[in-house]
């Protein structure tokens, strides 16, 4: 895991993935008394994008390039989006109790801003890292 200087060696140390874990293992869980009707819809569709959030995080750490670990941000950030899509209805169908609801809607808000943060901090230090525009003495 982390190193005795704090350094991130898998990516099961970043909070941002420990954080997609709980919420993909809330969902489950919060998704379990759907009814039958809803196994291959709502139910599927939300353990689906709960499952992608923490799953993208793990894949783009794994493949040590910052523009595939970016796009693959990209990809959690949106299936984040999709479940508070989901969350959303399953509330307003009466899937969820409005307090599973709500404990639900805070966790993924608190992992889009933790994913946009991340996404955020890796562009930066690309941005500066990256030479500035080569300057030509031809005339």
């Amino acid at each position: 895991m982390t190193d005795g200087n704090g350094q991130v060696r898998s990516y099961r140390d970043l909070v941002v993935w420990q954080k997609g874990y709980a919420l993909s293992l809330a969902v489950y869980r919060a998704t379990r008394s759907f009814p039958r009707d809803e196994t291959y819809g709502l139910r599927s569709q939300m353990r689906r994008a709960a499952i992608s959030t923490p799953s993208n995080i793990a894949e783009g750490y794994g493949r040590r390039t910052t523009a595939e670990y970016t796009r693959s941000l990209n990809i959690a950030y949106g299936s984040n989006c999709e479940l508070e899509t989901q969350a959303m209805l399953a509330c307003d169908l009466g899937l969820l109790k409005p307090q599973a609801s709500s404990d639900l809607q805070n966790d993924i808000h608190e992992l889009e801003l933790m994913l946009a943060s991340l996404m955020g901090t890796i562009k930066r230090r690309s941005v500066s890292r990256s030479p500035g525009p080569s300057i030509s003495n031809k005339t």
